[in-house]
């Protein structure tokens, strides 16, 4: 099994952590197990250590019991008769608990933990891992082969914490390759793949999965690789490439037979039963030789006997009235189970449905980003060649169909990330007064095209530097304040920030967007955060948009830890607010201010190497580039792309993430191998699953997203270039 190695590593660093103790005639027999095991003798290692036991309880000698109550236990692990082994060694462990501290009495309780693994009963095996790793602490021993952190991270993947998990196991890997802990890399690599290939990370989990079987050529464990063989071949099943996928899962089957082979030369079951059919002989024969050592006794045993008489027959009155009583409340408990588990049924079918409803809606709102690309890419080059003057409203219509849809497709985006709890708080500092102005002076034109006043009122009580998300901030009051300018013609709409609270260096801010719009009936307040929801069918056509915005608000202010209300009169108007508490920051906001790039200059004659293969997405990046007069290369696939980047000399490469063969991480990788200065930025329809910071880790310069804003593109790639 998987653990096997785990827990043989772990015995070898712990028993050698600390000075071996003096040699005495009962650590003599124990010496005795460990050749014969080598030789697979385990009947004779079995025998030897009953012995001990025996020789050890006749002396009293409490560490010798419990010492070779453990090497028994260990035998059993190693046979795989777990419910042998956890009845051996917690006998042990009590034995251990009237002692000091020692490195033995961490390898029971671990051992312990493993018997529980191997059984997947994952809370007790938590219970004993914790117990041992508290002696271990207090020992000072240290973890070498991170033994403890990895069966940590295991057990976090048991309760599918997955990203608690992988940040354990990522760790570990970025550890140097040593000795101790090269099988806990190997695990670590092994645990990493698969959790990736349960995400549908498939390119990670092979990266991850090669690692691991590469690793695991300096070592011996058979089991281990046989896993890792096994999940590759699954990896590549579910990437329907069949003939890989049969090939691993042959070394895999070819494995699992000489590892049978093996383990059933370890000990015959005629053995085992003899042994422990013999073991229940003697503890029959001890009993025995007690009973008549209590014979002597006579007169006070027979006393005690008839007390007991007494003391069982009233017990027996008791259980009897009792017994009924039981019988109600167990058929109680029966009741209350069934219906657990149709909760629990009707819980994981809502759950399945919601994740099934945002990977569709992600990998719809992705595959849309493409065809999108081209249709904005392709009205931005018309408007540029001078179009005639009755083609200018046809062009400017479909410039903003594709901005519109931009915006449709980030706000189902926005919500996903939410709703997968991928979204992150961010804590910066960050002064609020300015934001909200910046926020002001960016609407301004939007609230003249209706003829508003936007107003901003803002308490001078609140502290000039706040330490938060600026970033969700913003984006909650854009949403509101353009939702209300949307509603609102020859009106006013406001932004009231207020000082609620200060306590203990945290500040309470109340925040209010009001407006004299349309209003919206009373009937329709608790709908309007819905998706897709504008009220009615006529406020839609009439006034257009997506109907996402307050959604998005809604469940922004919720991870920021506020709840919005909402009151409004029909035909007066609207108000939102909401409140939130920030820390108080005593620094000021650094404020960077970014050169402005001349990129039509900078960019003429530089070469740039394209990695895209689509083909319309070809031809309107390279008309972009020659219309800066900037040489470019296009290449459609990875392969291709390192042979060009490794004979050529290019000023920057674009690479589309999403290729056939390789895809465009895994060629970055292998560019960055033998080019570390070449700027790489990368081009992607991002998805629910990707990120900047992924995508960066690959040693990419920097992510433009498709469909990308012209001016972005150039002054982006103005400065890597």
């Amino acid at each position: 099994m998987k653990w096997s190695f785990v827990y043989l590593l772990f015995l070898t660093s712990l028993l050698y952590s600390q000075q071996r103790e003096k040699i005495d005639s009962t650590a003599y027999y124990v010496s005795l197990n460990y050749p014969l095991v080598d030789n697979n003798n385990y009947k004779e290692a079995l025998s030897n250590t009953q012995k001990k036991i025996v020789k050890a309880e006749r002396s009293n000698n409490i560490k010798e019991q419990a010492s070779e109550n453990y090497n028994l236990g260990k035998l059993y692990y190693d046979l795989k008769k777990y419910n042998d082994a956890i009845g051996t060694l917690l006998k042990s462990a009590s034995l251990y608990s009237s002692l000091k501290p020692n490195t033995k009495q961490v390898a029971t309780l671990y051992t312990i933990a493993m018997c529980y693994m191997e059984k997947e009963d994952f809370s007790n095996a938590e219970i004993f891992l914790n117990k041992a790793k508290v002696i271990q602490d207090f020992l000072k021993i240290p973890d070498t082969a991170e033994l403890f952190s990895l069966q940590k991270g295991i057990l976090y993947k048991s309760e599918n914490k997955l990203d608690e998990a992988l940040t354990i196991f990522k760790t570990i890997i970025a550890k140097p390759d040593n000795s101790s802990n090269l099988n806990s890399k190997i695990e670590a690599l092994y645990q990493t793949g698969y959790i990736e290939n349960q995400n549908n990370r498939s390119n990670l989990a092979l990266n991850y999965l090669y690692k691991a079987l590469e690793l695991g050529d300096n070592s011996d464990n058979l089991e281990q690789r046989s896993n890792i063989l096994l999940a590759l071949s699954t990896v590549y099943e579910k990437i329907l490439d069949k003939s890989t996928a049969y090939s691993y899962l042959k070394q895999h089957l070819n494995l699992k037979e000489r590892i049978t082979i093996r383990n059933n030369k370890r000990l015959g079951i005629d053995d085992y039963t003899k042994f422990k059919q013999s073991q229940r002989l003697k503890e029959i024969i001890q009993n025995n030789n007690e009973i008549k050592e209590q014979e002597k006794t006579s007169k006070f045993s027979k006393l005690i006997s008839i007390l007991a008489i007494a003391l069982i027959s009233i017990l027996s009155l008791l259980s009897l009235s009792l017994y009924k009583n039981n019988i109600i409340r167990n058929q109680s408990n029966l009741l209350l189970q069934e219906k657990n588990n149709e909760l629990e049924i009707a819980k994981n079918k809502a759950e399945k449905a919601s994740k099934a409803r945002s990977e569709f809606l992600s990998t719809v709102s992705h595959e849309l980003r493409t065809p999108l690309n081209a249709i904005n890419g392709i009205a931005h080059l018309l408007l540029e060649e001078k179009p005639k003057k009755n083609q200018l409203d046809y062009l400017h219509s479909l410039k903003f169909s594709g901005d519109y849809l931009t915006k449709f497709i980030n706000e189902i985006l926005e919500i996903n990330k939410i709703e997968s709890d991928k979204s992150e708080v961010e804590q910066t500092n960050f002064n609020l007064k300015q934001l909200l102005f910046d926020i002001k002076n960016s609407l301004k034109e939007l609230a003249v095209a209706n003829n508003n006043d936007l107003v901003l009122k803002i308490d001078e009580g609140i502290p000039d530097y706040l330490i938060g998300d600026p970033t969700k901030l913003s984006q909650i009051i854009l949403n509101l304040i353009n939702n209300a300018l949307k509603f609102t013609k020859n009106g006013t709409i406001q932004l009231i920030t207020n000082l609620e609270m200060l306590e203990d260096k945290i500040a309470t801010l109340y925040f209010e967007i009001n407006d004299t719009g349309i209003g919206i009936p009373e009937d329709k307040l608790s709908s309007v955060f819905d998706s897709f929801s504008q009220g009615s069918i006529e406020v839609n056509r009439k006034y257009g948009g997506t109907g996402l915005g307050l959604t998005i608000v809604k469940k922004l202010i919720k991870i920021l830890g506020g709840k919005i209300k909402l009151t409004s009169i029909v035909g007066k108007g609207s108000t939102f607010s909401f409140k939130l508490a920030f820390e108080i920051s005593q620094s000021p906001v650094e404020v960077k201010v970014l050169p402005k790039i001349d990129y039509d200059f900078k960019l003429i004659n530089k070469k740039i190497l394209v990695v895209e293969d689509n083909k319309i997405n070809q031809m309107i990046t390279r008309k972009m580039l020659h219309n800066k007069k900037i040489i470019c290369e296009i290449i459609d696939n990875g392969e291709d792309a390192i042979d060009w980047a490794r004979n050529n000399k290019f000023d920057l490469i674009l690479m589309d993430v999403h290729l056939p063969g390789i895809n465009g991480t895994v060629a970055t990788e292998h560019i960055r191998s033998f080019d570390k200065t070449t700027p790489i930025i990368a081009l992607t329809a991002i998805s629910l699953h990707e990120n900047r910071e992924m995508l960066l880790s690959f040693g990419m310069n920097e992510v433009i997203t498709k469909p990308f804003v012209p001016e972005d593109f150039y002054s982006t790639i103005a400065e890597y270039i």
